[in-house]
Formats: C-alpha cells, structure tokens, sequence
C-alpha cells in the first residue's frame, strides 16, 4: 500500500481538472481482491467508504476491523448472501430487482440503498432497464427501503463512450429526485465528474493494479 497518500492525491487533482470538487464528491476506496492492509491504509489516509463486491471478503474484512466503516456492497445482490453482510453495510449500491429489495428489507429493515442501472444496454452488466428503474424505486421503497439514487458501471471501451450512459442516470434521478448518483472509477471518472457524479468508486486508481485476471475497472 505504499504510496496511497499519492495515489490519493492524485485522484483528487483529477476530479478537480475534470471540474468538480473533491469535498462534494464521495470517494467510495473499492478494497476487493486487496488484503487487510489496503482497508487499514484507506482508513488511516481519511477514507471511511470502502467498497466490496464479494460477500465472504465484506464480512472478514469488517469483522477484522474496529475502526468505523461505512460498507458500501457493490456486488450484485443475491439473496442467500445478504444475511452474511447485512450487518456491516451502509449502502446497498447494486440492488436491480424487487427480490433482491425483499431480503435485504428482511435481514435490514429501512436500509439504505441504490438502484443499479444498466445504461449500456450491455447484456454482460447488471443493473435495471431504465424505463423499469420508476417503477423498482417505488416497489423498493414500498418495502421500507430508503431509495436514496442511481448507480451505474460504465460501458466497456474508451472512458468518453460512458458520457450518453452517465448523463442519461443523471437525466433519470432528476426526474426522480433521488440526490445520490454513484457511477464512474477509475478510468472513467473525469466523464462522470463534468456529467454530475455525486459519488465515485475508486479501487486500482487508489491501491494499484490487481491480481492478473482480476477485474480492474472497479
């Protein structure tokens, strides 16, 4: 984890370049397939968002934790895993479906989560049709569930072909007035930042390359 502090920094002059502010901007540091020391390092750097996709790496990290975390679960929800983490997370930022909306509601009651869009239309990505993202918020939040955005990956290719995608989530929770819109990482963030992300999910930009095979986008 060395070198974290400038990893850090440098993120956040992007975000300044890009013309946003680093204070409006949640910095959401994405620990999977990283040891331990990546959540102690983003802990002990300021950060208190940290983002896991895996279930079984959310709660050991957690319960090897005593500082304060806010877990954010960035992984596709599936119902028998959400009674292992439902303890731990702040945000569920990947709900797509009323099921998935139903266990969390269960093992969670009034939990905070995001509705996952699929803006690319991409049918490897998760994530809600737009025309059904109404719809799912009102069902979601009909559970109890405190619906407080948007959340989106962006496509596959060169960042500035995630720009039709991020300003069509920001044109949909406008109309829906949901303030929370968490897209854009680490190749894409500056397309995110000018189209009005309130909240960024950071992983290699922060603690560098993963293992090979990984998925380094998030």
């Amino acid at each position: 984890m060395a070198g974290l502090a400038d990893r850090l920094a440098e993120i956040r002059d992007r975000i300044t370049n890009a013309g946003g502010d680093p204070d409006s901007v949640t910095l959401v540091a994405v620990t999977k397939d990283f040891g331990l020391e990546a959540v102690t390092a983003a802990l002990d750097s300021g950060l208190v968002d940290l983002g896991e996709n895996r279930a079984d790496q959310l709660a050991a990290k957690a319960e090897a934790v005593n500082k304060d975390v806010r877990w954010h679960y960035l992984g596709r929800v599936q119902r028998n895993q959400v009674r292992k983490v439902a303890p731990y997370v702040r945000l569920w930022q990947a709900v797509d479906r009323v099921a998935a909306g139903e266990e969390i509601a269960k093992r969670a009651p009034g939990a905070a989560v995001l509705v996952q869009v699929n803006v690319s239309g991409e049918p490897q990505k998760h994530g809600a049709r737009e025309d059904d993202v109404p719809q799912l918020v009102d069902s979601l939040t009909g559970l109890g569930l405190d619906v407080r955005g948007l959340m989106a990956v962006g496509p596959t290719g060169p960042p500035e072909v995630a720009r039709p995608g991020f300003k069509s989530l920001i044109g949909l929770a406008d109309r829906l007035a949901l303030p929370v819109r968490s897209m854009g990482m680490t190749d894409d963030l500056e397309v995110a930042v000018q189209e009005g992300t309130t909240m960024l999910r950071i992983g290699r930009g922060l603690f560098g390359p993963r293992s090979e095979g990984r998925d380094l986008r998030r």
